[in-house]
């Protein structure tokens, strides 16, 4: 079993930037960030496998970024010029897997975060 554990959220004003942690209980292969914005589907933001280079949605491509501390098995999303449309719960994910899977449903994914907020204003 393990724990994951996301914090970083928060409101900030359009433009502005948040730093989204995502810690595990123990070093996993693979850790993603999925997002719900009220009414809408979940969808995938980005995913890294173990210090491999990280995948991101069209979404976010070019505003964030991912790294790892090894050291605390977490992963961060650095997500910066924020939109309104960026606000959302956002989750973290992980899986034992030689690759990271890539879908907006995420069922691949077995262990899930309770979420942090963000919220974007204008």
């Amino acid at each position: 079993e393990v724990q994951v554990v996301e914090s970083g959220g928060g409101t900030v004003q359009v433009g502005g930037s948040l730093r989204l942690s995502c810690a595990a209980s123990r070093s996993i292969s693979c850790m993603a960030w999925f997002r719900r914005a009220p009414g809408k589907e979940r969808e995938v933001v980005a995913s890294r496998y173990k210090d491999g280079i990280p995948t991101y949605a069209n979404s976010v491509k070019g505003r964030s970024t991912t790294s790892k501390d090894n050291t605390k098995n977490t992963l961060y999303l650095q997500m910066n010029n924020l939109k309104p449309e960026d606000t959302a719960m956002y989750y973290c994910a992980a899986v034992e897997r030689r690759y990271c899977p890539w879908s907006d449903r995420g069922l691949d994914y077995v262990y899930w975060g309770q979420g942090t907020q963000v919220t974007v204003s204008s």
